[in-house]
């Protein structure tokens, strides 16, 4: 067969085609560090499920300007160690933007070498005060522990009459159970409100917690704050009330996840809880996405499962209209302002977002939003 100037024009354009093709099907790699096994799953597994929510309706959609996404997963453990070896993967494989991790002590451990790469960690529930008001890579799409403490704090004070609290926090993750406890110090001091007794403890399967409550109890505090996650609250809230029934209980929004309810059962009625996920909400943005989770999931996607949704919503955003060579960190910051399933989300010139806090009560074993 002879070869003429047109068929060789021909198999020349069906060439360039399919590099072209190839080319526009190149996936954009996105990566996700979260606690996915141990104590801390509940979250880690929510917040890794919203995130993949988002990546898989934004492929349906066509990807990003023709490009599929795709989600390359890591389990921190919950283990400074593993969690610095996975993200080196994570960064040694090239991906720019990290959707995690899900603790504070966890984005510390990893944050050196973060900020010595190219990448940057866009947390969805990391809020340890000491990354904040930074020009490091690290960003997050939820407020600092100071406003989930301080609502906390007022709520106390100023509706439920608590004079006199007893706290109990996980030094495990001391980044963020620290913070939550100084913030709340702060705000319950300057109401006229006092903490009478801090105990401490390190969240692991052999940990005994009844010496520690008998102690808080022992305080006569009006209330019993945790700071813990929601497996170790489960079990300090149980002894709380089989010690003392009619003893409050308030919790850090750390705990809030459905696994508390399931764990804790009849003994978490009445807990209260600030945290940023009103799951009162009737608006359709939020049923379309509670929906959708649930469908694809079989269970509740709780404020992990949201937050991980909404993280992934504003890296998706910036990928796609991001421009050749521009910085992912400075399209986000410059943007400032994104969409999220329940409300607008401001991202200031350090990377940290300011949300809107709920009071939430447990009632009938569910969150019901109060203030």
């Amino acid at each position: 067969m002879r070869i003429t100037p047109l068929l060789q024009l021909v198999f020349f354009c069906i060439l360039i085609s399919a590099l072209i093709s190839c080319q526009r099907q190149k996936p954009v790699r996105i990566g996700f560090l979260g606690g996915l096994s141990g104590r801390v799953s509940d979250l880690g597994g929510s917040g890794r499920n919203g995130v993949q929510l988002a990546v898989e309706q934004r492929n349906a959609a066509g990807g990003l300007n023709g490009q599929p996404v795709e989600l390359v997963v890591r389990d921190d453990e919950q283990n400074p160690e593993t969690a610095k070896k996975v993200a080196g993967e994570l960064i040694g494989q090239g991906i720019e933007l990290i959707i995690g991790p899900m603790t504070s002590s966890i984005a510390m451990a990893v944050m050196p070498q973060i900020n010595a790469s190219r990448s940057i960690l866009l947390s969805p529930t990391a809020t340890t005060t000491s990354l904040s008001g930074l020009d490091d890579n690290f960003l997050r799409v939820i407020s600092p522990t100071t406003e989930y403490a301080t609502k906390s704090a007022r709520y106390q004070y100023d509706k439920l009459g608590t004079r006199s609290v007893a706290v109990i926090y996980d030094a495990g993750n001391r980044s963020y159970t620290e913070s939550w406890l100084n913030d709340f110090r702060v705000a319950f001091s300057a109401l006229g409100g006092k903490i009478v007794m801090t105990k401490s403890f390190q969240s692991g399967q052999d940990t005994v917690f009844q010496p520690l409550v008998l102690d808080l109890l022992s305080s006569k505090a009006d209330t019993v704050l945790i700071i813990g996650n929601s497996v170790d609250s489960a079990l300090i809230c149980q002894q709380v009330r089989k010690l003392d029934p009619k003893r409050r209980i308030a919790m850090s929004e750390w705990a809030a996840t459905e696994r508390l309810i399931e764990l804790t059962g009849p003994a978490a009625e009445g807990v209260v809880v600030a945290q940023f996920l009103d799951r009162n909400d009737t608006s359709q943005r939020y049923r379309d996405f509670y929906l959708a989770y649930k469908s694809r999931f079989g269970q509740e996607p709780g404020f992990a499962g949201l937050a991980g949704y909404d993280a992934a919503q504003v890296a998706l955003d910036a990928y796609s209209s991001r421009k050749k060579g521009e910085s992912l960190k400075k399209l986000i910051i410059g943007k400032g302002k994104f969409q999220g399933v329940q409300q607008q989300l401001a991202i200031d010139r350090f990377g940290d977002a300011d949300r809107k806090t709920f009071v939430t009560v447990i009632r009938g074993n569910k969150y019901i939003t109060v203030e």
